[in-house]
Order: C-alpha cells, then sequence, then structure tokens
C-alpha cells in the first residue's frame, strides 16, 4: 500500500509515538492514534492526527504500531487482541521479542522495531527485525514508516538487544558527550552558550563525515591529529581515562538491563510463550 492509503494507528503518544505521528502525516499516512491523556495532544489533532481509544485505533488500523512502555505491553495487548487478527503489528517496546508479541497478539504479523529520540528531528537511527509470520511486504511497509523519521535497517533478531543499547540508548551516550564538552569549553573560558553550540556542531559534523565519506572513524581521528599537536596531547588524556572501556561496559550494561526486563516480563506473563509453541 502507498501511504495515503494507509491508516497507521499509533497507540502511545510519548517521545517515540507523538513526533511519529507527524512525521507519517506529513508524509501523506492516514494516522489514527490513542493516548492515556488525549487532551495533552491538540496539537496533533488540527494537524490531523485522529485520537481514539486504543481498541477503536487497533479496530479502524491497517498497521497498528505500539509504542508504549514495555511494562504496559501486557495489559495493552488485553485491549486490542480482537483486532490484530490478519494486520501487522510494530513493536517500539525495548526488550520484548517477536515471539512474546505474537503470543500475546495471536494471528498479528509482527516486527520489533528500536528507534531512539531523534525520530523528533527526523534522524533516527532504527532498526527493525521480522517476526515468523511477517511478510517481505510487512519489511517494506516498516522500512517505510520509519524511513520517514530517518534511517532504517534491518537485522536478525538476536541483535536487538545490543542495538537497544547502542542506537536506542545511543542519544543519552552523545548529549553526555556534549554536556561535558561544554563544561570543559566553559572551564578554559568559554561563554556556556558559545561552548555548547561549538560541542554539537563538532559531533553532528564528525558523524556526517563518518557517514558521507565511508572512511573509518579511527583513520578521520588520524587526520585531526598533527604531531607534537593540540589534539594528539587531548586524545592521549581520554585514552588515559579509558573512554572507551566505559563505553564498552556501559553498552553491556544496557544489553543485561534489556534482558533482565525481559525475564521480568516473561515471569509475569508465563503462559505467553507456552501459548505460543
Amino acid at each position: 500500500m502507498t501511504p495515503f492509503l494507509l491508516n497507521v494507528s499509533i497507540i502511545g503518544l510519548g517521545k517515540i509515538g507523538a513526533p511519529l505521528a507527524l512525521a507519517l502525516l506529513n508524509k501523506g499516512y492516514r494516522v489514527l492514534a490513542s493516548a492515556l491523556h488525549p487532551e495533552k495532544h491538540r496539537d496533533l489533532e488540527k494537524a490531523g492526527v485522529k485520537i481514539l481509544p486504543s481498541s477503536e485505533a487497533a479496530r479502524r488500523g491497517d498497521v497498528i504500531l505500539i509504542a508504549v512502555k514495555p511494562r504496559q505491553v501486557v495489559g495493552l495487548a488485553e485491549e486490542i487482541r480482537d483486532f490484530v487478527e490478519g494486520k501487522l503489528v510494530i513493536s517500539v517496546a525495548a526488550a520484548l521479542t517477536t515471539r512474546f508479541l505474537e503470543g500475546l497478539l495471536p494471528g498479528a504479523r509482527v516486527i520489533r522495531a528500536m528507534p531512539n529520540l531523534a525520530v523528533s528531528v527526523c534522524e533516527s537511527a532504527t532498526a527493525i527485525a521480522r517476526g515468523e509470520s511477517a511478510t517481505d511486504h510487512d519489511v517494506e511497509v516498516a522500512k517505510g514508516i520509519f524511513g520517514a523519521v530517518g534511517d532504517c535497517v534491518t537485522v536478525d533478531e538476536g541483535l536487538m538487544d545490543a542495538i537497544t543499547g547502542l542506537s536506542g540508548s545511543g542519544p543519552a551516550y552523545a548529549f553526555i558527550l556534549i554536556d561535558a564538552l561544554a563544561d570543559a569549553g566553559v572551564k578554559v573560558g568559554l561563554p556556556k552558550d558559545l561552548a555548547l553550540r561549538l560541542a554539537a556542531r563538532s559531533l553532528l559534523g564528525a558523524s556526517k563525515m563518518v557517514l558521507e565519506t565511508g572512511e573509518h572513524p579511527a583513520v578521520l581521528k588520524d587526520s585531526v591529529l598533527t604531531p607534537g599537536g593540540v589534539t594528539i596531547a587531548a586524545v592521549r588524556v581520554l585514552e588515559r581515562y579509558g573512554i572507551r572501556a566505559a563505553l564498552m561496559d556501559a553498552l553491556e550494561a544496557a544489553v543485561r538491563r534489556a534482558e533482565e526486563i525481559r525475564g521480568e516480563l516473561l515471569r509475569s506473563a508465563p503462559l505467553v510463550e507456552v501459548q505460543h509453541r
């Protein structure tokens, strides 16, 4: 289906769902939505998003996009499971496997997605993994939806926890780096607003160089270094304090937490996996 023939029902208008709804609307999709507090989303209604109860949004949607927190998914499934038969359901809830979701929503074709906060500026890095019954066409539909808010790649589901820790959480790591660089700029005498602008622009420019030149970041890093110069003095300090090891440890911690959340939810809904076998 082309965008203007497709009803996309977004259940959950949080930091992912709300900007995604607006982006899809601007791309020509017909967007329905559901939210716990509809009064907070009058701007989306004025733009053309129709806000409905969850069950009605699911009933009327060609594609149902679940954008609620992982712990809310089981309760939501009880509300919408009568309306998902034969439909594509895309979930952006962290840690929940397609197998788990198929158990909650029998008859649905499921895709698991992991976008990030940059959907709000249409620069998200999104990965999608298909469930057992999802078709090639479903994958193309999902790629079209998330392509509206940035870059989208397809992966095997076994990689999704790692992707959640890397790009799903990635903006938080970048914000910490930007904030730290700006504080460092203040320490050496720059006004905070100038330091913040230059730090953010530096990370943005570096990211674009990696993506657009195709060069390995280590090669690009070396191109900034001069013998006995300013940058190598700074890089030596970063390496001494173990910035690489810190990021590796942080990512491993994020993956472990995703596994823990999934275990907690499986213990709270133990029949889901059994029923799906």
